[in-house]
Formats: structure tokens, sequence, C-alpha cells
């Protein structure tokens, strides 16, 4: 059973939603402003939290923001984003944030389902056994696949789950150019659909991270590929 809170200010949404997504394994907490669900945060364990953009208080975008740069394990948790219908600006900014992915109001239960369920498979995978083909060294920086942790000369990386999905991907095939379409069928396990402006986004989100080592490489018209050199671990 995962559990999931949903912040949302549309108290109806919660009691169909609930009963729905139990069909999937999920156990559905509601709240309707941000700092009941800190409170909810600090004391009980959440999977995943499905966030509306526009809540009392502060908006979900500044909300995001606000988990992202807090304390661990709230860093880290994923996070479904609830859009206005169709507004692209919204996706664009929900991902920039460190949203892990976005669904357009109104919405098919059926789809929060298979997204959510999306998220965490790649979230929950388990990790590999020990063993010294765990660790990718490379020029300046360090992946444990075991421990799911990416070091660099400033020390440990504090990335999202999307984010060290996508690095992951990169950095087994160094030098393999990845197309924006590719990158989203293999994060998202699913087609990828017109948006691929969001790998643009979650590239760009990682790159900072990085900064200054220089690993991902932009090919116009192409696409990424992981540009450092892998070294004697």
């Amino acid at each position: 059973m995962h559990r999931l809170l949903l912040i949302d200010d549309d108290e109806a949404l919660a009691a169909p939603l609930t009963q729905y997504l139990a069909r999937f394994d999920f156990e559905l907490s509601a709240v309707t402003r941000p700092s009941a669900a800190l409170q909810r945060l600090a004391s009980e364990p959440f999977d995943a939290l499905i966030l509306d953009g526009m809540l009392p208080e502060m908006d979900g975008f500044a909300f995001c923001k606000q988990l992202r740069g807090g304390q661990a394990p709230w860093r880290e948790i994923p996070i479904l984003m609830l859009t206005a219908r169709g507004d692209l600006t919204d996706r664009v900014v929900g991902l920039e944030l460190g949203a892990d992915d976005y669904l357009a109001k109104p919405f098919e239960p059926r789809e929060l389902a298979a997204r959510l369920q999306t998220i965490l498979r790649r979230t929950r995978r388990a990790p590999a056994p020990a063993s010294p083909s765990t660790l990718m060294c490379f020029d300046g920086l360090q992946i444990d696949t075991t421990r799911r942790q990416v070091t660099s000369a400033a020390g440990l990386l504090e990335l999202t789950s999307t984010e060290y999905e996508l690095l992951t991907l990169l950095a087994r095939e160094p030098g393999r150019v990845f197309t924006r379409d590719e990158i989203l069928n293999r994060l998202r396990g699913q087609e990828a659909d017109l948006y691929t402006r969001a790998v643009d986004i979650l590239v760009s989100r990682l790159r900072k991270k990085l900064e200054p080592v220089e690993a991902l490489k932009t090919l116009r018209n192409a696409g990424y590929c992981f540009a450092l050199p892998e070294v004697a671990s």
C-alpha cells in the first residue's frame, strides 16, 4: 500500500478520489492548506504528494519550491502537480521547481493513478546488490547506484528522483545521444506526448546542480549525451 497526500482546497475532491485510488493500492489522505500538509509530513510517512497549483496561504508552485529546498526526506518526495487546464506555463514552472510530473485539471482518475504508479516505480526500484559495478566514476563526478547518491568535488548532490534517473540513464552510455522523446519514454515508462519541453527543463535543472562539472552535452536538433570520461574507481 502506497500512502499519498493530496493538497487541494477542493474538499469535494478527496472522498471520490480516495475511493477510486484504493483500487490501485493507494491510501489517500487529504489537506486543504500547505501549513496542514507540513504538519502531516512532519508526523507521518508518505510515498508521494498530489499538489494543486492554486492553494490558500501560498500557491502550489511556491510550496513545491519550499519542499524541494527544505529538510530531508521532503526534498526527495515525489510530487505530481495539478495544473490549470492546458496552461503550458504552469507545467513549465512546476517542472522547473522540481515537480516529477504534472496533470491538467480536469483530469481522469485513471490517468492520475497511472502517472502515480509510474513515478513510484521509478523511485522505488530495489537497489542492485552491492558490487564494484554499482559505483560509476567519472572525471569530477561519482554515482553510487546502490545508495542512489551522486557526489562531486563540492560534496553530496541533492537531486530529485527524476534528476537522478536522468543522470544515470545518460551516464550508463557515455557519448550516446538520447533524443528528447527517448528520454521521456525511458523516464516515464509511457509514450511521450508532444511536451518535450519538459526534458529541456529537467536537463537545465540538473546542469545547475552539477556545476561546475560539465557532464551534459547538448547536440542541436538531436538531443543530449553524457560527456565525462570514465575513470578507474
